[in-house]
């Protein structure tokens, strides 16, 4: 039966194939959005700015706020709460 059953459903192996790299596409992205590699560059290149005059208090204060939510949002992805 396992033979019959494969011969026939061949004709959807390309839909499983398809199916199988939408798959790793999507755990790529992902990997790539839930990093916290880059917005912990970003921190440092916003306090640089700070520190070096290029950018005010307020302006500093808003962007960090942002990173740090999106730093929350990656632990709580990892941690596997992602509603959060």
């Amino acid at each position: 039966m396992g033979l019959l059953t494969q011969l026939l459903s061949l004709p959807l192996a390309p839909v499983r194939g398809v199916g199988w790299v939408v798959d790793r596409v999507v755990e790529a992205a992902e990997q790539e959005y839930y990093d916290p590699e880059p917005v912990e560059r970003e921190l440092a290149a916003l306090e640089r700015a700070l520190l070096e005059g290029h950018i005010d208090q307020a302006a500093f204060d808003e962007r960090e706020d942002q990173l740090l939510d999106r730093l929350d949002e990656i632990a709580a992805y990892r941690r596997g709460d992602p509603a959060s």
